[in-house]
């Protein structure tokens, strides 16, 4: 089976108008017998989107639409590939119970599903981590330095794989490494192999499975993939099991690295 578990889509309002079928036919071309559509879930509705644009997740008028579009298409491409209709679920600290309402409504349409955090709570604040460099040394700033803002980071992983989020809830946790998006922005020597360990360790233990994702070697102040190789590595021999994810927001980003990832 060859698989890109983390693919978004036209329905992304951050992303591009890049086709269900462009992703779906270069799929086809590049040998993929499986794919996950992993669209950014809407966020729960009191939740006050930090970002200027407010288009950190899907419109929520828009995602029977989207999951009515990939329902024909899995039907058209069945004998091609296999499509899987997914959703990138945010973890959002506060938000435990309006999350798990959103899984148990939407939650028996879905055939795959993520769970990721990019918002991180401190002092009343949300700040979406991964949004610029800017906002990211910012938000280092306002929690206590680059150190507590990566202990803020893996503690809020932790607490979304120990969250009770209903029977609908994701079993492949996000990019867990993702507080690396800006890690060549900053100046200080952050060892948090340890924690990633730990993350891993968790994982295995309740048996999550890890998005292996390539989008970070595309990312200017990141160049490795989300966890880095060397803890990839570490991750197979705990026996974790994983997915490879492009983290696609563009045709043109679809499968990025993977030849490179699994030939080198």
């Amino acid at each position: 089976m060859k698989k890109d578990g983390h693919i978004h889509t036209p329905f992304c309002p951050h992303g591009s108008p890049d086709s269900f079928e462009e992703y779906i036919e270069k799929a086809i071309q590049h040998q993929f017998t499986h794919i996950s559509f992993t669209e950014h879930a809407p966020l729960p509705m009191l939740f006050d989107d930090p970002t200027p644009e407010k288009d950190s997740g899907m419109r929520a008028e828009y995602l029977q639409d989207y999951i009515t579009q990939l329902q024909q298409l899995k039907l058209h491409y069945k004998n091609k590939i296999h499509i899987n209709i997914g959703l990138e679920i945010d973890y959002i600290s506060g938000y435990e119970k309006e999350i798990s309402s959103f899984l148990q409504f939407y939650g028996p349409q879905l055939d795959d599903a993520i769970l990721s955090v990019h918002f991180l709570y401190y002092k009343g604040e949300y700040c979406c981590i991964d949004f610029s460099k800017e906002e990211y040394l910012r938000f280092a700033n306002t929690v206590g330095g680059m150190q507590a803002l990566y202990n803020l980071y893996y503690e809020t992983v932790k607490a979304s794989i120990l969250a009770d989020l209903g029977p609908y809830k994701p079993k492949r946790i996000g990019h867990p490494t993702l507080i690396h998006k800006f890690q060549l922005a900053h100046n200080e020597q952050i060892d948090d192999e340890g924690q990633v360990k730990e993350i891993l360790q968790l994982m295995q233990q309740y048996d999550y499975e890890l998005d292996f994702n390539s989008a970070g070697l595309s990312k200017p102040f990141c160049k490795e993939t989300y966890p880095p190789p060397h803890l990839f590595d570490y991750a197979k021999t705990i026996g974790l099991r994983y997915t490879f994810g492009s983290d696609a927001h563009t045709v043109t980003d679809l499968h990025q690295h993977y030849d490179t990832i699994f030939t080198d």
